[in-house]
């Protein structure tokens, strides 16, 4: 997903939320054989994003790494699942297509 958070050090950089990119992995507790095919027994991926940039909204973070932090525990906590595996980028250096961290958590 793409969105707007505010995750920088730089008062320059802290001046505007920036565009982050969050690839999210996760792993339904019941499996997917247990899914059954059946869109009910699975995660709502929409709900994930919209409550996702709720939480970008609730305050500013000085790092990515707080950020994937706070994501891997609102997921685990929030949702039947057994993995998480996420990553974050930040795409702000002239000489680098990006910056980024990884979180996998398990439960």
């Amino acid at each position: 997903m793409r969105s707007a958070w505010t995750a920088s050090v730089p008062d320059e950089e802290r001046a505007n939320p920036q565009t982050l990119w969050i690839t999210i992995r996760m792993r339904p507790s019941q499996g997917f054989h247990g899914l059954q095919d059946k869109v009910e027994n699975t995660v709502d991926y929409y709900e994930v994003s919209r409550r996702l940039i709720a939480l970008a909204a609730e305050k500013p973070r000085n790092l990515i790494e707080t950020l994937a932090t706070e994501i891997a525990d609102f997921l685990l906590s929030g949702y039947p699942l057994t993995c998480v595996d996420l990553e974050v980028e930040k795409r702000i250096l002239p000489d680098a297509d990006f910056v980024s961290v990884r979180d996998r958590r398990e439960s």
